[in-house]
């Protein structure tokens, strides 16, 4: 018997293990990243330029809600609803919100021109497609300790409305 058909049962049977092994699997997909709704996050409007333009702009720039904010450093109401924001206090209830914040003493021809309109401070607008004033707004706070709790009772429905 020569060394090759002494082996040749061997080779079958090797062969036929290996014929038979199970592809391997594909790797698992890892699961999809959780995606967590952005915290709400105050955004300084540029010093210059078209307001209707710059909103615009910025409303194109990624998802969620953006509020045009008009302000003053004088105004308390305003201090403290934006420190309340930059402080995370308001997080959970206005997740995915942008605010985009203009200066009424700088800014005040250029937002009035864009529709930004209000005779009181401070001013929390929602832009249409075009970026101007949709007419969907809420104005004025009053000072003290409730004064966040007051805007936030207006803002609230304003924000979530489609």
């Amino acid at each position: 018997m020569s060394l090759r058909s002494r082996f040749a049962p061997l080779s079958l049977a090797l062969a036929g293990t290996f014929a038979c092994a199970e592809p391997a699997s594909p790797p698992t997909p890892a699961p999809p990243a959780r995606v967590e709704p952005a915290k709400p996050r105050l955004i300084a409007a540029p010093e210059a330029g078209d307001v209707a333009t710059v909103v615009r702009e910025e409303a194109a720039r990624e998802g969620g809600t953006l509020v045009v904010t008009v302000g003053a450093d004088w105004c308390e109401p305003c201090r403290a609803f934006h420190d309340a924001v930059q402080s995370g206090q308001l997080d959970a209830q206005l997740m995915g919100v942008r605010f985009f914040e203009f200066d009424i003493d700088r800014d005040r021809a250029r937002l009035e021109a864009a529709g930004y309109k209000s005779r009181f401070l401070p001013l929390f607008a929602l832009p249409d497609a075009e970026g101007r004033a949709s007419g969907k707004q809420i104005e004025g706070g009053i000072k003290g300790p409730r004064a966040v709790e007051h805007i936030m009772a207006r803002l609230g429905p304003l924000v979530k409305s489609p």
